[in-house]
Order: C-alpha cells, then structure tokens, then sequence
C-alpha cells in the first residue's frame, strides 16, 4: 500500500506584465494533477459556465454570510463583485494528496497566510527591471499610455510586498525563470510535512527485522 502524501499548495503572485500567467501555463501542462480551487462570486454566471465546476455562483448576502462564518481561505472586491475561495474544498484537497496553486494579488496572499498558514509556499515573479516591465506592457498594444502608467505605479507598490514571499522568480527569460518556478514547486513537494507517515513506516521496517 503506498505511503500517504499531503497535498501542498503553491501561491503565485506577480505585477502585470511579469509573465506570471505564462509561467503557470507552463507549470500546469508538466503537471496536469496542480489543481485550481474552485471559487465562489457573486458576479452572475457567463454563458457556458457551470455551477460548482467553474464557480460556486452566490448572493452577496451568502457571499458575506460565508466570510463572516470563516469559510473562505482569502476572498476581495473586483469591480463590485466579490471573489473568494472555499476553505473547506481546500484543506480537503490537501488532505487527500491534490496539490493547488492559487494565482492571487498580494492581498489574496495576505489571507491565505492568515487562513492556511504558513505550510505553502510563496512564490513572487519579478520583472527583470522597470523599463523591461513598460516595454511589455506597452508592447501589448491594449492600453493606453495613462493604464500603462497606472499598471506601472501599482507594480511598485506591489513590490515593496515581494519580502513577505518565500521565493523570487526573476522573469527576464522564461525558460531559465520556468526552470526556477519549477524547482521551488519540486522542492517543495518533498517537504517532511507533506509526507507524515513516510519516515514513521521506514523505521517500522527496522523493528520488524530485530
């Protein structure tokens, strides 16, 4: 019988700009079993999307009523709409060996520290400097000049919360960055916490043999 695994989760956050969708593209296509948490809104379903697979569709009294009751592991206000992850569905996740990765801002990561603790891991994508990040934003070609300086300013503010993340991944070329991401998300599966009974059941095998 194999050796029981925790799920672990993996939290990623980035500026706009810094590659971050990317590099999780990448990471999800190598390891199909990372998971996303499904989350709760109360923003009305869009066609084709479906209740409890794609989101769990709420009011926004019961959207309240959940996060008041503690059952959301982060949750914030978009464009008037609230946006928010089941905590239950979570440590249920992690219990039964699923892995999941949470692409949240900064305030997002702040709660999950509150509400999950601090048995993940952090990850923080940086641009390889200032004027790289206005190039690739500008290069897009979908904003104009006063959204592109709007994006800029709130990526420095974003970054002077970069000390709070376990790892940085400069993104300044993104096989070497994807190479980084994924050796945090290796490392960190082998952590002792995410294999409880493994060292427990080796040494039985000891006493087995006296």
């Amino acid at each position: 019988m194999p050796v029981r695994r925790l799920g672990m989760f993996l939290v990623i956050c980035a500026p706009s700009g810094a590659g971050k969708s990317t590099l999780i593209k990448k990471l999800c296509a190598e390891f199909p079993a990372i998971s996303f948490s499904v989350s709760a809104t109360t923003r009305s379903p869009r066609p084709g999307e479906r209740p409890g697979i794609d989101y769990h569709f709420l009011s926004r009294e019961e959207f309240l009523a959940w996060r008041e009751a503690g059952k959301l592991a982060e949750w914030a206000e978009v464009h008037g709409n609230f946006y928010g992850t089941p905590l239950t569905p979570v440590r249920q996740a992690l219990a039964d060996g699923r892995d999941i990765l949470f692409d949240v801002d900064v305030q997002g990561a702040a709660l999950l520290r509150q509400s999950l603790g601090q048995e993940g891991a952090y990850v923080y994508i940086l641009p390889p400097s200032r004027a790289e990040l206005y190039r690739r934003l500008s290069g897009r070609g979908t904003d104009s000049p006063e959204v592109v300086a709007k994006r800029l300013a709130a990526a420095q503010a974003e970054l002077v919360q970069a000390p709070l993340f376990d790892y940085w991944v400069e993104n300044a070329e993104l096989d070497t960055a994807y190479d980084d991401l994924r050796a945090v998300y290796m490392a960190e599966r082998r952590r002792p916490r995410c294999h409880p009974d493994f060292l427990r059941e080796l040494l039985a095998q000891w006493e087995a043999a006296v």
